[in-house]
């Protein structure tokens, strides 16, 4: 990140589904006899077709998104393999549950269009966040204890010098702690990490340190700059003590440790129960990345 700070709450981390949709068609001639074909590229199509009109009509917090992963070999041959990897995120799980849900009625639809069939696979699932009150205030104070690092010159130059090449605003690194804030009343839309089922499990809290350039896109090479420079060493190391001492606080005070599960068991979990969205079914999907691995 590039702040010091951390939260409590529902303040960071929407929900996500991870799902890949395959159409199965009939292949045949794209030129002599395509009335014989049944085109899983069309399911596909259709079905993102269908969600982007439907998007019109959905929450604004909600975020969907996909790409498509197999079209088809040639134009000359009707596809009868196609596939497609969404996206579902929402800020609660009974919401997330019901955005999959009409993802996957999406789906069917596309086959009933296309006389075709869908298989799914359910790649990750990730629970939206709610971290701990009482570890976050424990921790606020270790972040102020432990403040900023100290920036050079030569980091600040760095910083604004990127900042300025993408079109970003220019004003090098953070200098100041945010403090600690109430959760927004509503949440917003935002990045999903499969912390947050951890979080609904065991009292949990979430850093954020400075060791990464303020204002760039994120999941671009313009984050990766900063990774081999003082910059990420000097944020890194003031995260890893806020960490130990904040392990130490809890390890060394057992009232710390009932009172951040009297918060997970009478305001965190009194009405909502965690309930896993992948099923002891799913298989986890470590052939996704390994040509790059």
């Amino acid at each position: 990140g590039d702040q010091f700070s951390t939260s409590y709450g529902q303040t960071f981390g929407i929900g996500l589904v991870s799902v890949q949709y395959s159409f199965h068609g009939k292949a045949s001639h794209s030129g002599q006899r395509p009335w014989e074909g049944r085109s899983a590229l069309d399911a596909v199509e259709l079905m993102n077709v269908g969600w982007n009109f439907r998007r019109e009509h959905l929450r604004l917090q909600q975020r969907s998104h996909y790409v498509i992963l197999n079209g088809g070999d040639q134009p000359n041959v009707v596809p009868s393999e196609a596939s497609v990897w969404y996206f579902f995120r929402e800020v609660d799980y009974p919401r997330l549950k019901e955005l999959y849900e009409l993802g996957n009625t999406m789906a069917h639809a596309a086959t009933l269009m296309t006389g075709t069939t869908v298989s799914q696979r359910l790649v990750g699932s990730a629970w939206p966040a709610h971290f701990s009150k009482i570890i976050a205030e424990v921790q606020q104070k270790n972040i102020e204890r432990v403040g900023m690092p100290q920036w050079s010159e030569a980091d600040q130059t760095l910083a604004k010098a990127l900042q300025k090449e993408i079109g970003a605003k220019a004003d090098g690194l953070k200098l100041k702690i945010d403090p600690l804030e109430a959760p927004r009343p509503e949440p917003i839309g935002g990045g999903s990490d499969d912390i947050g089922d951890i979080s609904w499990n065991v009292p949990t809290v979430y850093l954020r340190y400075p060791a990464n350039i303020p204002n760039l896109p994120g999941h671009s090479w313009e984050n990766a700059v900063a990774m081999a420079t003082p910059i990420a060493h000097k944020g890194c190391t003031a995260g890893a003590k806020v960490q130990a001492m904040t392990a130490l606080d809890f390890l060394l005070s057992p009232e710390l440790v009932k009172r951040a599960w009297a918060y997970f068991h009478d305001v965190q979990t009194k009405e909502m129960k965690y309930a896993p969205l992948i099923k002891p079914s799913d298989q986890p999907a470590i052939e996704i990345n390994r040509e790059k691995m």
